[in-house]
């Protein structure tokens, strides 16, 4: 076991929490699950593969209900998956030394945080009107927020919704829904260009306590609403946690400036 058990526990609970949280506003959690494992393993290959594995648990659910109730409809994501799909596994496979790994990771932290608090101010655009664009984008930003995903080890929902709702490609519950998937089949191909570069590195102890874990919570997630605390307020409380970590590793796994 990589992990000691009262130190597995701790963490088992904030995958817990993190599931549910993220899972009830439609992300899979990625950024989350990669901040808390820094914490406690020091092999980057274990932390990529164990927070892909737990994304893919997390949207599974989510994402059959998206399309069962009508909010997701595959020909309007297949330029975004597309393009994102190849580029995640070539992402994936790139076997970085373990300093640059971590000068991304801390990176993407950084960014993910920033674009889960910019979500938060643009998704009164919900009630303006949608605008039409070029599939062209489609495939760009599935191309570069996919590769981005399978280099460090994220599905890229975090990254892809706020853009979107930015430039008001569709609906909120539609951009959840292309989210979503993105992350499922991201976390896939993922995990694809993991195991053929012989990088995927999976301790079953660790790895099943935290699948159970996420699995609990997102499904408590899915299932609930939250009245205490907004979908907002969620996201900015994860995005403080996301970017003070990232800052961390950026510094310290990355730069060695302590």
């Amino acid at each position: 076991m990589l992990i000691p058990i009262e130190q597995l526990a701790l963490l088992c609970v904030g995958f817990f929490i993190i599931a549910t949280l993220y899972s009830s506003v439609g992300f899979g959690g990625g950024s989350s699950y990669l901040a808390l494992l820094t914490l406690f393993l020091t092999s980057f290959f274990a932390i990529r593969s164990i927070a892909l594995v737990c994304n893919v648990v997390v949207v599974s659910v989510s994402t059959y209900l998206y399309f069962k109730n009508g909010h997701a409809k595959l020909k309007d994501f297949l330029p975004f998956v597309i393009a994102s799909i190849p580029l995640a596994f070539i992402g994936a496979s790139f076997r970085l030394k373990e300093e640059v790994f971590f000068m991304f990771l801390g990176s993407s932290l950084i960014l993910s945080a920033v674009f889960l608090v910019s979500q938060t101010f643009t998704l009164k655009s919900n009630h303006k009107e949608t605008k039409e664009y070029s599939s062209y984008l489609s495939y760009v930003l599935g191309a570069g927020i996919g590769f981005l995903s399978g280099l460090v080890g994220i599905g890229g929902g975090i990254f892809l919704a706020p853009v979107l709702n930015h430039l008001r490609w569709n609906k909120a519950i539609k951009i959840a829904a292309l989210a979503s998937f993105f992350i499922l089949v991201n976390s896939i191909s993922g995990l694809f260009g993991l195991m053929t570069s012989d990088s995927l590195v999976l301790p079953w102890r660790e790895t099943l306590c935290l699948v159970v874990a996420v699995l609990l919570g997102g499904q408590l997630g899915i299932r609930i609403s939250l009245k205490k605390l907004s979908a907002n307020g969620i996201k900015r409380v994860t995005a403080l946690l996301v970017f003070m970590v990232g800052i961390r590793v950026l510094l310290l796994n990355g730069l060695g400036v302590f």
